[in-house]
Parts: C-alpha cells; sequence; structure tokens
C-alpha cells in the first residue's frame, strides 16, 4: 500500500501557518503571521548586510587605491613626544612629479619613526595632494572588518527582532489566559457541581 503525499514543504507549511483547524484560536494564526513577518524582516536585514559589506569593501579598496607609497628622509636627530602620546618628527619626500616637500611625520602616517634618526629613510604612503597619510588596510583586514561589520548588524537586528517577539508573545500569551480564564469562569462551576 502506498501513502499519498499531499504536497512538498511549501504545503505543510503553508497548513502550518495558516490552515483551518479548530484548535487554532485567532491569536495562534497572529502569532504565525508575527513570526513569519519578523522572519522575512531578517532575511531583509541579512541582505542588507551583504549589500553594505560589499560596498564598505569597494569603498576601502577605492580609497586604498588612491594612495601612493613613497620615501622619506627623517631630518630631525630623532622623534619626540606630541600630543596624546604621538611621536612626531620632521622629514622630506618626493611627490609625484619629482618636486620636494618637507614637513611634519608623525607615528599615526609613518610607525616606523620610533626609532628613526636623521638621514633614516621611511615608507610613507601619500594621498593625491602629496600628503602623507595612514598606511592602507591590507586585504586582509577589509575583508576582517567588513565581516565584523556584517557580522554586528545582524547581531543587532536579531536581537530587536527577538525583543519584538518576546514582547508580542507575552502580549498574545496574556490574551490566551485572559480567554483560558474566560472559558473556565463557564466550565468550571458545571465541573464542580458534579461532585
Amino acid at each position: 500500500m502506498s501513502k499519498k503525499t499531499t504536497g512538498g514543504p511549501q504545503a505543510h507549511l503553508t497548513r502550518l501557518f495558516f490552515g483551518r483547524n479548530e484548535l487554532r484560536r485567532p491569536c495562534d494564526r497572529l502569532e504565525s503571521v508575527i513570526l513569519v513577518t519578523l522572519s522575512a524582516a531578517f532575511l531583509t536585514a541579512t541582505v542588507a548586510a551583504v549589500l553594505l559589506a560589499g560596498r564598505f569593501y569597494h569603498s576601502q579598496g577605492g580609497a586604498a587605491g588612491g594612495l601612493r607609497p613613497a620615501e622619506a628622509v627623517v631630518s630631525w636627530p630623532g622623534p619626540v613626544l606630541g600630543n596624546a602620546y604621538v611621536l612626531e618628527t620632521r622629514a622630506t619626500w618626493r611627490l609625484a612629479d619629482g618636486a620636494e616637500r618637507s614637513g611634519e611625520l608623525t607615528s599615526a602616517v609613518a610607525p616606523a619613526i620610533y626609532n628613526a634618526q636623521a638621514g633614516t629613510t621611511l615608507l610613507v604612503w601619500l594621498n593625491r595632494s602629496g600628503d602623507p597619510v595612514p598606511p592602507p588596510p591590507g586585504r586582509a583586514d577589509i575583508v576582517a572588518n567588513m565581516l565584523l561589520g556584517a557580522t554586528f548588524l545582524l547581531a543587532g537586528v536579531a536581537a530587536l527582532l527577538t525583543c519584538c517577539y518576546v514582547l508580542c508573545r507575552m502580549a498574545l500569551d496574556r490574551h490566551r489566559l485572559a480567554k483560558w480564564d474566560q472559558a473556565w469562569a463557564v466550565t468550571g462551576p458545571r465541573w464542580t457541581s458534579c461532585w
């Protein structure tokens, strides 16, 4: 004897959430609708997080692409302590057109100035206007930041949606208990009068 199937997973889910069952109350159907809505919101947030992560990756890669490496020669005998634990020194570097420029270098834009003496050559990154900027992040750092940002975004959305579900569930449970109390107020005296 073969068992007849009544549809695939979609039919089972439809029957589970929207099927007619005498034991399912309207608040049970409402809870199903809330659950489906919150699940759709989480899927939408997942797609948005993926798109934002992709934009972040491309923007970071594009920002790093506008920088060029250059060699800077330290002109002071050693770095001095600037504000907030940042080392500073003076250096000279060449621009893309061959012009020479000098100015202050900090440990933020040239991390290797810690033990640099006068005449030491350091690698610096220059923006399009020829000013030293912090070194660009590597591909691994960009990917790690992208994944971390997407993970935090999804965790925040999941926590928010879970709180929404818990609050809705509490309100629906309160409604169910009130209905149950009403039904018991009618049925309870009949049961106790039999004894």
